[in-house]
C-alpha cells in the first residue's frame, strides 16, 4: 500500500537527518512531501494536526512517532509504513 508522507520541517540539522531518514525508509514505493514551517499556511496547517514540536511526521494524515526532543524514532516511521 502506497503511503502519503509529510514531514513538516524547520530546517534545522535534525529536521534534515530526519528527512533524509524518512526518504531512505519510504524509497520510491511512498509519497513523500516536505512542508516548510517558516511558511504561515503550513503553520496553521501543522497546529491543525497537534503538531508541537519539530520535525514531525504525519502517515497519512496521521502524527506518527514524534518527537520528544529526539526527532522522529526511525523504528516507529517503519513500523507505521508496514500498515
Amino acid at each position: 500500500m502506497k503511503h502519503k508522507i509529510e514531514i513538516f520541517s524547520a530546517g534545522c540539522a535534525m529536521c534534515k537527518g530526519t528527512i533524509e531518514m524518512v526518504k531512505k525508509l519510504a524509497g520510491a514505493e511512498h509519497e513523500v512531501h516536505v512542508h516548510d514551517m517558516h511558511k504561515q499556511d503550513i503553520a496553521s496547517r501543522a497546529s491543525q494536526h497537534g503538531i508541537r514540536s519539530l520535525p514531525a511526521v504525519l502517515i497519512d494524515g496521521k502524527l506518527a512517532g514524534c518527537c520528544a526532543g529526539r526527532g522522529p524514532d526511525e523504528h516507529i516511521v517503519r513500523e507505521a509504513l508496514r500498515e
